[in-house]
């Protein structure tokens, strides 16, 4: 059986959806804190800590879904991405402490 190289838009297509768990948590825990900051949601302090804390939660969040490809050999294990929602809690409160 002949099988083909593959392109470089399956590639990152491939990519793509390894990192779509950790973007939506991301993106959900920068809304939500964003959206329960009292009086001051469209000040531009609010703006610049909600992109922060997408910005920190979104790295920490692919390298939990690196740490568990390399751990367990392949994508899309319930324990990586309980590892996930472990590790995007805990940034956001690291940076909600700061």
């Amino acid at each position: 059986m002949r099988t083909t190289p593959m392109g470089i838009h399956i590639w990152v297509l491939h990519l793509a959806n390894f990192i779509a768990p950790a973007l939506g948590v991301a993106a959900l825990l920068a809304l939500v804190s964003w959206w329960l900051r009292p009086g001051a949601r469209l000040s531009d302090p609010a703006w610049r800590q909600a992109r922060g804390l997408f910005a920190w939660v979104l790295a920490g969040g692919v390298l939990a879904l690196l740490a568990g490809l390399v751990f367990f050999g392949r994508d899309g294990k319930m324990a990586t991405y309980a590892a996930l929602v472990v590790v995007a809690g805990s940034v956001a409160w690291w940076q909600h402490g700061r």
